[in-house]
């Protein structure tokens, strides 16, 4: 089930391989705001805005852990286009070690200092107890989010995106009938929500595990590679770190505007079930990025940059389309699906212009956030992670800017506009970095 995608009409491969991660991520997020339907409706609203204001705190903690994942699989991804069948399996042990190194520490730094980042974020006092519950139980189960991703990274790396997509949709189910369970027949509340996540990403990881050493031969190390070899080691941390860190640039982003809705209690578990509701329509912008991160390391590993530049082309042909659809679907379904995320006899007239404001927003601002997909997901693919990672930066400062003046006016509408800000500054900006970055590239093959 591997995929050269160094030959080929780019567009072609290029949606060949998207569509099961599509399936897989919009899976992912199914079973995210099941978490979240059942959570409002059987344990209550305070519960939904508990788990809802630490969203921006996951999205820190395992974005790292993703973000590393996915670096350490750029190199895997530039040995298997170059047919380094011997450099891939090394890759593939040198990453899995490091992954263990880096989550226990992830692990450790992010348990504690939990409490001074809820307080940080004005984490009102009727949800704290719910938000601190749910978040350090999902801090303690991060290694297997990470290994989940890890293993999943290599096998997209050769090419293969359908049996993530196998094992993520057994993850999900799982995840809803382990929800019930834990929830309604235990009555472990939001600690039941949190380890139902844990608990079927976990055995999704082990899955993978086993059928990469069952099935791929190329990822699968031999002896002699269980051990940190220097140049790889180097070569990973510096494409993975700086991925990680776009991550968490990302959600240090996030957190201030998480901060900034906090304010208006009345909106933090409306805003929680909005965000759920447009996480989904995202993930075909999200999807195509993490094919380009795939299509470039490959073909970058076999030195075309020119099929690179044609298949950058062609995804964002795609993406503009995509950010037209899904918008006016996000501006239809959302009065449509609110409702199922609270009790009935909830009053959800009275919270939709909340919902509508944070949207309309957004959706006006798809494609540059679809921009950003592209051209992070390409740069990283080639290796220039740092440059990449320079983009959260530029999305950072949107975002503090806009949330800063938000609190100082009061203003709900400029809290919520802290993602569309960031959306157009880094798509303009990825634009000029991805034309800089081409340059280099092209005389470095040159020379």
């Amino acid at each position: 089930m591997e995929t050269n995608m160094t030959q080929g009409k780019p567009l072609a491969i290029i949606l060949r391989f998207m569509f099961p991660l599509f399936l897989g991520n919009v899976f992912q997020q199914l079973y995210n705001m099941v978490d979240s339907i059942i959570v409002g409706n059987f344990v209550g609203k305070d519960a939904l805005a508990g788990v809802g204001s630490t969203g921006t705190i996951m999205f820190l903690v395992n974005g790292f852990a993703i973000g590393i994942a996915t670096g350490f699989s750029v190199l895997t991804s530039q040995r298997f286009g170059a047919d380094d069948v011997e450099g891939t399996r090394r890759s593939v042990g040198n990453g899995i070690i490091l992954s263990a190194i880096f989550g226990t520490v992830l692990t450790i730094v992010s348990t504690a200092s939990m409490p001074v980042i809820l307080h940080w974020m004005h984490t009102p006092d009727s949800i704290y107890q719910e938000a601190y519950d749910y978040i350090v139980t999902i801090c303690a189960g991060l290694m297997a989010t990470l290994y989940y991703n890890l293993f999943s990274s290599f096998l997209r790396a050769i090419g293969n995106s359908k049996v993530p997509l196998y094992f993520l949709i057994f993850s999900a189910g799982l995840n809803v009938v382990l929800d019930l369970a834990f929830i309604l027949a235990l009555g472990w509340g939001v600690k039941g929500a949190a380890r139902a996540t844990i608990l079927s990403q976990g055995i999704s990881a082990i899955l993978c595990l086993i059928y990469i050493v069952k099935k791929v031969s190329v990822l699968k190390p031999r002896r002699k590679h269980w051990r940190l070899h220097a140049a790889d080691s180097w070569h990973q941390m510096a494409i993975g770190i700086p991925m990680g860190l776009q991550y968490s640039i990302t959600a240090s982003g996030t957190m201030v505007m998480q901060s900034a809705i906090n304010r208006f209690e009345e909106a933090i578990a409306v805003f929680t079930a909005a965000s759920k509701i447009q996480n989904l329509m995202m993930q075909g912008m999200i999807s195509i990025g993490q094919t380009m991160a795939t299509y470039a390391g490959q073909n970058y590993g076999s030195k075309n940059i020119k099929r690179v530049h044609q298949g950058t082309i062609d995804a964002l042909k795609f993406v503009i389309a995509y950010a037209i659809v899904s918008g006016l679907i996000m501006i239809i379904m959302i009065p449509r699906m609110l409702h199922l995320f609270f009790p009935a006899g909830t009053d959800i007239q009275a919270l939709l212009p909340w919902a509508r404001i944070y949207v309309y927003e957004c959706v006006v601002c798809y494609i540059p956030l679809g921009m950003i997909f592209i051209y992070r997901n390409t740069i990283q693919g080639c290796g220039y992670g740092v440059a990449a990672m320079s983009m959260g930066f530029i999305e950072l400062f949107a975002r503090i800017s806009t949330a800063v003046l938000s609190v100082n006016v009061g203003s709900y509408a400029l809290a919520v506009g802290c993602d569309p800000a960031a959306w157009l500054a880094g798509g303009v900006y990825g634009f000029i970095l991805y034309l800089f970055v081409r340059k280099k590239i092209q005389r470095d093959f040159s020379a």
